[in-house]
């Protein structure tokens, strides 16, 4: 006998597209439907249907070098706005939106373009003083 393969969708369409991936799941009358969500799980109905698989999300990368950033978890733009602050940034400045090693070459930029006018400052005096 041939064994059963045909899958009941339970939303949108019934082609397989990347946001329509699915887990096919035996259910008590044998027939291969697709896994229900955590909360239609825990009801006890006969025919356990819907868990569509989620996508791989990319999660936050650097705005400089493009590189994900460390110790930020890679949740969808609507699982990330429900987490708690500390959990979507890092304790630093530019703490989600820059790696460490841009943060880095920004502030020793910026140190050295300052120490670079005041370099500027002191050889303009020193051209006053002569010319005067």
């Amino acid at each position: 006998m041939v064994k059963n393969v045909r899958v009941t969708y339970r939303r949108r369409h019934s082609y397989a597209t990347k946001s329509n991936g699915i887990k096919a799941v035996k259910t008590p009358d044998e027939a291969a439907q697709v896994q229900q969500t955590a909360a239609n799980r825990r009801q006890k109905a006969k025919h356990v249907a819907t868990d569509y698989r989620k996508k791989r999300t990319a999660g936050p990368k650097c705005g400089d070098c493009k590189q994900s950033l460390k110790g930020i978890k890679h949740l969808s733009s609507k699982e990330f706005k429900n987490v708690s602050k500390p959990q979507r940034t890092v304790s630093r400045a530019y703490g989600g939106s820059r790696c460490a090693t841009c943060v880095r070459q920004r502030i020793v930029r910026a140190f050295l373009i300052e120490e670079q006018k005041i370099v500027k400052k002191v050889l303009l005096e020193k051209l006053k003083k002569k010319s005067a």
